[in-house]
Parts: C-alpha cells; structure tokens; sequence
C-alpha cells in the first residue's frame, strides 16, 4: 500500500548550493534524496515547501514524498540521519541534514501545496568586532543599530499588500506578487538581534530584502515611516539592499491557520 510521508528537516545551509537539486553541486534536496533512496531501495524525489538558497539554513523545513515502503516510520529518520553523517554503527555522528520528525499523512497531502505559512528568522550579529565562528551563521554589522526603529519599520509591513518592490529578479514567475504578513518581530539580546517574519507565502528574497531596508532603518539611513511608501511604491529600486544568504533561516512552516502567529481571521 502506498504511505505518503511528511519530513521536518533541519540543516546546515553553508558548503550547499542551495535546497534545489542541480547536477554536479551538492544542494540539500539532492543529498536528502540520495540518502532516502539508498534507505528504502527505490528513487526517492521529495516536495519541499521552500527552495531555500546557497548558504541559506533550515530549523523547519518540511517535504513530502510518498510510495510503497515497509520502512516503520520511526526508523526512517534515524537510518537517513546515519546514512548522511555517515555514521558508524554504535557511533553518534551528525551530519549537516537531519530529519527530525516523520509523520505518516493521509494520500492527498503535499508539503507544498498544503502549507498555509511560514515564519522566517533573520540573525544579525551587530557588534564593533566580528566573531569568526559566527561568520557563516549571521550578518555582521559593526555600526550601531537603532533596533527601536527597526522594530517601527517591521510593523509597517504587516498586513496584506503588493510585495512587488521586495522581490528580486531571477526567481520563479509569480501570478501575483500580494502577499499577507502576519507578524513581524525585532529583538535585541546583548549584541544579537533576531528578526522574525511570519506570512502566507514569499517572494525571491523578500526577507533578505526586507532586512536589508530594515538595517538601513537601523542605521539611520532611513526613517521607520518610509517603509509605507517603499511598498505602495512596488518599485525594487526604493527597498533596501539584498541582506546575505548566511543569516537567514527558515523556522516553520504551518498547515493550519490557526497555528499561524499573528492570523486572527
């Protein structure tokens, strides 16, 4: 009988070419599925929910895949979390992908066409001295971040609106560009500062975008205000720079509305 499963994957984005297999680089869809088809014994082809960029990284990536497998579900992760590591029977290894929950779901589900959201953490690491460990995991900005402003700036964007000036060329072709923000979030922790945004979907780096308008904001090249006429504008050209793909994760991906931060419908 056929069994359609969900993933939920988290990873290491740094020395990948992305989520999305591509021949000859190691991206993150290619390696999970290589991993899956050695386990079950067939080719395996998994529907993620985000094509998340090179040196993008995952808390919450979901996909789904489905075909006649024997496997029980609780075995599945830990023999493709072994096999991706690498790792030695009775040895504890991890590996740059790790599968962290497998659910068994009913035949019509796709990972992709059943989400009803997605929340996405921006990290930023605003200090005078970078730290070297973290240079593959934030954005390092040594000048002064006003995160009070940024936090204005964010609020601007919630709501449902044309989200055309956050979208960068070279991605797939949208029939729409409107887009619902649900909730956006700026905290500071000594000198980290997390940017949270939770929407019913995304366009090619808008929240790399969104987070390069908002450190401009920070940095006082900007005031909160003009976040409004940056997006009634629908104009690239008015929004912020491309913040870089290493601070960037995705945290969650939501199936029900009602688990959505912020949805109040």
């Amino acid at each position: 009988m056929e069994r359609n499963f969900l993933l939920t994957i988290e990873y290491d984005g740094t020395g990948f070419f992305g989520w999305q297999r591509q021949p000859g680089v190691p991206t993150i869809q290619g390696t999970l599925e290589d991993a899956l088809s050695a386990v079950l014994g067939k080719k395996i082809q998994v529907n993620g929910t985000s094509r998340t960029d090179a040196g993008v990284h995952a808390y919450g990536q979901r996909a789904s895949f489905s075909g006649e497998f024997g496997i029980p579900t609780d075995k599945l992760a830990l023999a493709v979390n072994n096999r991706i590591a690498g790792a030695m029977k009775g040895k504890m290894a991890t590996g740059p992908i790790r599968i962290k929950e497998v659910r068994e779901m009913p035949a019509d589900f796709h990972a992709r066409f059943n989400a009803k959201g997605k929340t996405y953490l921006y990290k930023i690491h605003n200090s005078k001295e970078p730290d070297l460990f973290l240079r593959n995991y934030c954005y390092a900005i040594r000048e002064p971040l006003d995160e009070e402003a940024m936090r204005l700036a964010a609020s601007r964007i919630e709501g449902t609106h044309d989200f055309q000036c956050f979208q960068a060329s070279g991605g797939t072709e949208r029939e729409t560009t409107v887009r619902t923000i649900y909730k956006t979030d700026v905290l500071r922790r000594g000198e980290d500062i997390s940017i949270r945004v939770t929407g019913d979907g995304f366009l090619y780096n808008m929240v790399r975008i969104i987070t390069g308008t908002l450190v401009e904001t920070g940095l006082g090249k900007r005031t909160p205000m003009s976040m409004d006429s940056v997006i009634r504008g629908r104009d690239r050209q008015n929004a912020g720079h491309t913040a870089p793909p290493q601070g960037l994760y995705l945290m969650e991906v939501y199936y029900e509305l009602q688990e959505v931060p912020g949805y109040d419908g």
